[in-house]
């Protein structure tokens, strides 16, 4: 037999393009991550560090991925690197974010290591020189009085 789709339920092209959430999400500060953000209200880049072999853990995990070691505290780093991947976002499907389209998803990966990735965004002047391989240089955004994130700017 053939399969037929059940009805869609009526809906408004609007309805479809504008979610019902309309605040951008905020991250989950948890105990392992809080001392990340509390750097970056000070505008300060930090990424925990293994005590035992140096390696560099992004997120914030509990143990060493390199040597599974328990001893692990923050450091701060330099806040330059290169663009690993991004994505130019168009489509107005993520709530909170639709007054910004297009905007800029990147992954970055820090010089201090190898593989030492973190997500961040950047603005939307940028788009039309960005590339993978360009060097870039973290900045601050203050959102309140309880969160500051960290962004990135292509270097001059």
């Amino acid at each position: 037999e053939k399969y037929v789709a059940p009805p869609t339920p009526p809906h408004t092209r609007e309805k479809l393009l504008m979610p019902a959430l309309t605040q951008k999400p905020r991250p989950a500060i948890d105990e392992l991550s809080k001392p990340f953000w509390a750097a970056a209200q000070k505008h300060q880049l930090v990424i925990q560090r293994c005590v035992n072999c140096k390696a560099y853990n992004h997120p914030p995990r509990a143990m060493c991925n390199v040597c599974r070691a328990k001893t692990l505290k923050f450091e701060r780093v330099t806040g330059r690197g290169t663009i690993y991947s991004f994505s130019i976002m168009h489509q107005p499907n993520v709530p909170g974010f639709n007054q910004e389209l297009p905007y800029i998803n990147i992954i970055v990966e820090l010089e201090e290591q190898a593989a030492l990735f973190l997500v961040s965004d950047m603005p939307e002047a940028e788009r039309h020189n960005i590339r993978i391989g360009a060097k870039v240089t973290v900045y601050f955004h203050d959102i309140d009085k309880e969160l500051t994130l960290p962004k990135f700017r292509l270097n001059a």
